[in-house]
């Protein structure tokens, strides 16, 4: 991935395809697809102003770069090419064969977008792009590959749409590129989000390396010099590059409190040896010379990642007392770290004799797909589906055993409730303890890589609500919650009949008299419910009252919006007890409060100022109160078990309309939104100005609703208050 210039002819994309590809009839066909998708695409002018047929050209040579199969290349030269009406399946089959357009077919999928609402839109095209890999792997790549090229020319776009783009590329296909161990296309993808997301911090960093490069360059140059007469002495055949640190993982480092000329692997560097056992020579070379730092030492060659990654990481003190961290490994280690799972098809058509278990490593990531397509069929809901995907699937994996030796993967942090619902929903509702490696665990037990799990049943027993903060997974959590709800319907609708019964004894009604077909049509109508039983739930759980179900009937002094704001305005707003959902590092008992200037909530970066008498005080990190403080400032972070919902304040400019307040609440009915309290601060000709206070779980939660309120039709901007 070299190359970033955008102009690039098809002799650049075949010289490297000819590297690795020899089969005459291999090149042809590439040759052809270029012909063919040139044609397609004669006269098409990107936002670029590039012909479009540069964009193929692109995404073919990133692919090259992969060492991909013939097929792969093809695929990437004709990816748009369906986009197009004009142009059918079956004349792509035709030219083709039938690898090749499935191949096109899975990135048309995952491209082609019909869905309204911008929301449900976004998390539909999530689905679809983790969905897509469960057809064929190389669909992936692609995708990937069309990705980065689109980044590369993202300027192009206006700065909404570019941000919008580096948030789905973040949140969705960086995790996957690092799950398959593609790190050159994650860590530019990464860099490049970061510089459409965040350009103010993306260009000080720049600005930053550009000013100490010169220094950086002389000391990294004087310890290649040093460590290259080691080797040399030594007999050892290597090559050594001086490796610089990717923008996206400083700021990673900055944005948990450091500072930058604190981050020590700003000085690094790679060896490259032929053999494993020169890998661990050279480690010791090393740290002969240099004294090495305590705990900076891991071996991915004897353990590697589940990603496939290998590589003697370490950390010395070098030249001049500067801390170096090198990374040691031989060229066919390199270029599956470099490539990951994709490094599998250049191995093959060179017929390598790498590690015999680079295919078991294709069945593990095989196995990760089918979990996905599991996932999928599991999941009622596209954003369930997509958050158990993210926390799930995408995070690093652990390989735990049932007693009888079949493996399981989990993410990392995973507690035997997660392993219970991952075997079976039965066996995770009738859990009564659990047995790890011969002996009794507690249900938060964190398991282990290799733990031997023996879940204890009872038909009896039933799952706590405990557990929702206990598990890990999304999964997990999704079905304590499909339990719970099962049995709060039940509940509801009792209480909902109940409720409605008892209003109509005080209006002195009776039921049947109350509830003649075309009554309970207009209710039903009215209250968007598809039968009794739906109404009767939706009073039970508070989302409307008996008042104002029998009001759609009976006209009453006050109204449907008077009644809710009513119930809204005289509610009680009562602190979040935050005991274990902040985590200030060294420190266990120490008073946590939550700015009540800032409000911070879960998925907001935050920092601790320690207070004069009552603890640590926690802020956003863009709360103005914090910009002019250095002193008693203290990095914390959100546990990742957070559930609770947490206070924030938004401000909202609306039109002077009746409904305004009632269409603000109803967009709270799906819960996860509570509103709190609702006050006009300010009249001002034809607007107003809203102050409401919401109980909201994370910022993802937060974020979603805010869009929610924009899209109404009377509401002119919603920003979060700071006070």
């Amino acid at each position: 991935m070299t190359k970033v210039n955008q102009n690039i002819c098809f002799d650049d994309v075949l010289e490297i395809v000819k590297t690795y590809i020899d089969k005459e009839d291999e090149l042809a066909c590439i040759q052809k697809a270029y012909l063919y998708a040139k044609e397609k695409h004669m006269g098409e002018i990107r936002l670029t102003g590039d012909d479009y047929i540069n964009h193929p050209l692109n995404v073919a040579y990133i692919l090259a770069k992969l060492s991909s199969d013939y097929q792969t290349i093809c695929a990437g030269l004709l990816h748009d090419i369906l986009e197009n009406p004009a142009n059918s399946k079956e004349e792509l089959e035709e030219q083709f064969g039938n690898d090749i357009t499935s191949l096109v077919e899975g990135i048309t999928t995952i491209n082609r977008l019909n869905f309204n609402g911008e929301t449900d839109s976004k998390l539909a095209s999530q689905r679809k792009i983790l969905v897509g890999l469960t057809e064929d792997v190389r669909v992936i790549f692609i995708k990937l590959a069309d990705r980065l090229h689109n980044m590369r020319t993202l300027w192009a776009i206006d700065s909404k749409s570019q941000k919008e783009k580096a948030k789905e590329t973040l949140d969705i296909l960086v995790p996957i590129a690092a799950r398959l161990g593609m790190n050159q296309i994650k860590s530019e993808l990464e860099d490049l989000c970061l510089r459409y997301s965040k350009p103010d911090v993306y260009f000080s960093i720049v600005e930053a390396l550009n000013e100490t490069k010169i220094e950086r360059d002389k000391t990294v140059e004087k310890m290649i010099q040093e460590v290259q007469e080691i080797l040399n002495e030594n007999h050892i055949e290597y090559k050594i590059k001086g490796r610089s640190k990717s923008i996206y993982s400083i700021y990673k480092k900055m944005d948990k409190g450091k500072r930058f000329q604190d981050i020590y692997d700003l000085f690094a560097m790679r060896i490259y040896v032929n053999t494993e056992s020169e890998c661990y020579q050279v480690l010791g070379l090393i740290h002969s010379k240099f004294k090495p730092m305590p705990k900076r030492f891991k071996d991915y060659v004897a353990n590697p990642k589940p990603n496939m990654y290998q590589s003697l990481h370490t950390t010395v003190f070098g030249i001049d007392g500067k801390l170096f961290e090198i990374q040691i490994r031989t060229y066919e280690m390199d270029a599956i770290a470099e490539n990951g799972i994709a490094s599998h098809w250049s191995y093959k058509e060179n017929g390598s004799n790498v590690k015999a278990n680079i295919q078991n490593a294709m069945e593990q990531k095989l196995q990760f797909f089918k979990t996905i397509m599991e996932l999928r069929k599991e999941e009622d809901n596209d954003e369930d589906f997509v958050n158990s995907v993210k926390t799930d699937i995408l995070k690093e994996s652990i390989y735990v055993f049932t007693p009888k030796g079949d493996a399981i993967e989990l993410p990392n942090g995973s507690t035997p409730i997660d392993f219970a619902y991952r075997v079976h929903s039965k066996v995770g509702d009738s859990m009564v303890g659990a047995i790890v490696n011969n002996q009794i665990v507690p249900l938060d037990y964190v398991l282990k890589d290799g733990d031997i799990i023996n879940i204890k049943t009872n038909k009896s027993a039933i799952p706590s609500k405990e557990w929702m903060n206990i598990a890990y997974t999304q999964q997990a959590k999704n079905k304590i919650k499909a339990f719970f709800n099962k049995i709060d319907k039940e509940e509801y609708l009792k209480k909902g009949e109940e409720e409605i019964k008892a209003e109509l004894r005080k209006r002195k009604i009776s039921f049947n008299e109350f509830f003649t077909p075309e009554n309970t049509e207009k209710i039903l109508a009215e209250t968007k419910c598809s039968n009794l039983d739906e109404l009767y739930i939706s009073i039970g759980n508070g989302k409307t009252t008996a008042t104002l179900t029998l009001n759609i009937i009976q006209n009453n002094n006050d109204t449907k919006e008077e009644i809710i704001l009513k119930k809204v305005t005289e509610r009680e707003v009562k602190p979040v007890v935050i005991k274990d959902d902040i985590i200030v590092e060294g420190i266990d008992s120490l008073k946590v409060n939550v700015a009540n200037c800032c409000q911070p909530i879960p998925g907001d970066h935050i920092v601790g100022y320690i207070t004069k008498g009552n603890g640590i005080s926690v802020h956003r990190m863009s709360c103005p109160n914090m910009e002019q403080v250095e002193e008693r400032v203290i990095s914390v972070h959100w546990n990742e078990t957070v559930s609770k919902k947490y206070h924030t304040s938004l401000l909202i400019e609306a039109e002077n309309t009746k409904n305004v307040l009632l269409d603000i609440i109803s967009k709270t009915s799906s819960g996860e939104v509570i509103v709190d309290s609702i006050n006009t601060l300010k009249r001002s000709g034809d607007t107003s100005l809203i102050e409401v206070t919401i109980r909201v779980s994370n910022l993802e939660k937060l974020t979603k609703f805010i869009h929610d309120l924009e899209s109404l039709k009377h509401i002119i901007t919603v920003e979060r208050l700071i006070k």
